[in-house]
């Protein structure tokens, strides 16, 4: 735009010529070019004032643009909702995959501490990874920010221990049918801890999530109760976890987004876990000792490898998809991830599912979908 600058003597008059416009338009934007005799006002004066002075200067026109909404716009949602629709594809396959490999490690590898200390550890290195080559910004943390951060690595440590116990002793499907109670565990220490008072529409969709465990439970073929409570333990440290980091981490000058969060909570993790192993289960996984045990040890290891490597990936990729979308979606998200990780456990490894223990299932998931569709219900105020 083109600077316009008046002269003013003590008085002006206006030429009375008739309005001129020139208007180009294009597909993208709107051109509006008045010219000098664009002021379709009769001939007045500007009074002289001492205090109201612009030096001598030649009139040069200046342009009036108007805009539209670039038709780049469009594209770029189109790009944003493929980036989101992939995200949830990865998220739902590392999150398959991880399952797959890590069943298949415990089912012959029977040292849980062990495969939840080499799956901390390779998530580790990736997040040395990422900061040492600037792929992702590296913190700046301070020690009460640590301080803050240790419970959380805490119970996230416990909640992948659990987890990993209970895929040792019962079928993935069971563990993630199980795992479908963590919204009960969220209402609960919410309520104990954070004050928040459920609704009675979040009490009523915990009802069938309650009753479809119980009923996939009782009819469960490979149900044992080291494996119930594992998962059960798991779903109460994984929601410790939330409420923790709700209730620890609310100065905003010391917030961190998620993906940071996560990538110190691994680290921390596995410097928790290391003495922790060595003290329960010693080292266990030389390549001598998988050899007497009987095991593969190229199998072991590489599977071991890759559910760890998928066990950070499909996190990562979570906490990425939450930086995009509300909580809801991504509780949404998490709900559909569930169903196709128990349907594809049960097709890999040929689980049987009787009619009933599918019909529980079934209700449980239906109530974790409902739940994550009430939960954005405000509750009336009188």
């Amino acid at each position: 735009m083109q600077s316009t600058v008046f002269s003013l003597s003590p008085s002006l008059s206006l030429p009375k010529q008739p309005l001129k416009r020139s208007v180009s338009v294009s597909t993208s934007k709107l051109n509006v070019i008045l010219t000098p005799s664009s002021f379709p006002c009769q001939p007045c004066s500007l009074a002289y004032s001492p205090s109201f002075k612009l030096a001598p200067s030649h009139f040069h026109p200046f342009h009036a643009r108007a805009t539209s909404v670039p038709e780049s716009s469009a594209g770029n949602t189109l790009l944003n909702t493929l980036e989101l629709g992939a995200l949830f594809g990865l998220w739902i396959l590392f999150n398959i995959y991880f399952n797959i490999y890590n069943k298949q490690v415990l089912k012959v590898y029977h040292f849980p501490l062990t495969v939840s200390t080499l799956q901390f550890a390779v998530g580790s290195l990736f997040v040395a990874f990422m900061w040492s080559f600037n792929l992702y910004k590296r913190p700046k943390v301070s020690g009460a920010q640590l301080a803050a951060i240790l419970p959380l690595a805490l119970v996230h440590t416990l909640g992948n221990l659990f987890t990993n116990m209970s895929l040792g002793q019962v079928a993935v499907s069971f563990t993630h049918t199980i795992k479908a109670m963590e919204p009960f565990f969220s209402v609960l220490l919410s309520a104990m801890f954070l004050g928040e008072a459920p609704t009675a529409w979040v009490v009523g969709s915990l009802v069938p999530i309650v009753g479809g465990v119980a009923l996939a439970s009782a009819t469960e073929a490979s149900f044992n109760w080291a494996g119930f409570w594992s998962a059960m333990a798991s779903n109460l440290t994984n929601q410790s976890r939330n409420v923790l980091s709700k209730k620890v981490m609310v100065n905003k000058e010391e917030s961190m987004d998620n993906i940071t969060l996560f990538s110190i909570i691994t680290v921390m993790s596995f410097l928790l876990s290391v003495p922790v192993t060595l003290l329960m289960e010693g080292v266990k996984f030389t390549p001598a000792y998988l050899q007497s045990a009987g095991l593969n040890v190229n199998e072991v290891y590489i599977r071991s490898l890759l559910a760890a490597l998928c066990f950070h990936a499909y996190q990562q990729v979570s906490y990425m998809i939450l930086q995009k979308v509300s909580p809801v979606t991504h509780s949404v998200g998490n709900c559909v991830k569930r169903v196709v990780v128990i349907v594809s456990s049960v097709i890999f490894f040929q689980t049987p599912v009787s009619p009933i223990n599918a019909l529980g299932t079934a209700i449980a998931l239906a109530g974790v979908f409902l739940y994550s569709r009430v939960k954005r219900l405000k509750p009336k105020t009188t």
